[in-house]
């Protein structure tokens, strides 16, 4: 493969400052794309500093201002694009209204950034970005005999019995695409990343990052939840390969480790013998996901550890906490 695949092509981020979409920008400006980012506010230098300083954001990156929730005002920022990256979503875990803080933007706005899509005749793929709560939330049991693979969706229902908001946003929006796209011949791949971890390019956290902060601060009360565990770096590869792999089609679940909380502490011990973190969290049964369908675009998953290492030693670079490690 060459090393400028992107030649100049023009592509669009939603969303560019999040924590995955900006790795997204990232290694598309490094591989030669000319990238339109979406932002909701141009003015905010937490958002939108961090983007401009990247290799190549001078001369190919351009920054649009855009509200999910406002139809039409993606199309500028897709006009003319070949392929468009749709990151953009809310990330909530103290809901207090989860139509208007998760559903709502989750749903309305994928429908309006691939309304955007359909207007533009350039656009040849749309990669989504949903997630493993897409995936898993359905009340099927889950043990270490259990693969998980990409014909498991998340069932509503249950998402809204157990109240998880965040699931159902997910879904309901990687529903939606899926029907809008079949209605209008769209051609869209799904990424249904876990929680992911790895560097962080801008100064504030993401959810997993802040879960991982707070076992750092040795933190007495975490979530009893077994989940997948995806490095950053490989969950934006997996996005730009779906775009380029010509083959590239329906949904890739992006695990690279199944761990719970107990697990995850284990391993910052091992790393970091300083930290004092808790040693009696209870474990919670593991299952597997397939990585079989993934390995197709090519990923060869960074393990678990060095996404931790990583993400504890952005957190220390950007003085998040003062332990010694």
């Amino acid at each position: 493969m060459s090393s400028n695949p992107g030649n100049g092509k023009l592509v669009c981020v939603t969303g560019a400052s999040g924590y995955i979409a900006s790795w997204i920008v990232k290694l598309l400006l490094l591989r030669g794309y000319t990238v339109n980012g979406t932002v909701r506010d141009l003015d905010d230098s937490r958002k939108v500093d961090h983007l401009l300083k990247l290799d190549g954001a001078k001369e190919r990156l351009h920054l649009f201002k855009a509200n999910l929730l406002e139809e039409g005002s993606f199309d500028t920022a897709v006009e003319g694009c070949e392929g468009v990256f749709h990151t953009a979503s809310p990330v909530v875990s103290n809901v207090k209204d989860p139509q208007i803080e998760l559903i709502d933007p989750a749903v309305k706005g994928t429908l309006n950034i691939l309304k955007s899509c359909a207007k533009s005749p350039s656009v040849k793929r749309v990669v989504l970005t949903s997630s493993m709560a897409a995936v898993v939330c359905n009340g099927k049991p889950r043990d270490p005999e259990v693969v998980v693979d990409e014909a498991w969706f998340s069932n509503p229902s249950f998402c809204r019995e157990s109240e998880q908001w965040y699931a159902l946003s997910k879904t309901l929006a990687e529903d939606a695409a899926w029907k809008f796209v079949k209605e209008n011949n769209i051609d869209m791949v799904a990424i249904n990343p876990s929680f992911v971890i790895g560097p962080l390019l801008r100064p504030s956290l993401n959810e997993s990052s802040a879960a991982i902060l707070k076992l750092i601060n040795g933190a007495q009360t975490l979530p009893k939840i077994t989940g997948g565990w995806i490095n950053v770096k490989d969950v934006a590869n997996a996005h730009i390969q779906a775009l380029e792999i010509p083959t590239a089609n329906g949904r890739y679940c992006l695990v690279e480790s199944v761990a719970d909380y107990s697990e995850v502490s284990k391993i910052l011990q091992e790393l970091y013998p300083r930290l004092q973190l808790q040693e009696d969290m209870p474990s919670v049964p593991k299952y597997q996901v397939s990585k079989e369908k993934t390995r197709t675009l090519g990923i060869e998953f960074i393990p678990l550890h060095v996404g931790l290492r990583e993400i504890a030693e952005s957190l220390k670079e950007r003085n998040f906490f003062n332990v010694e490690l």
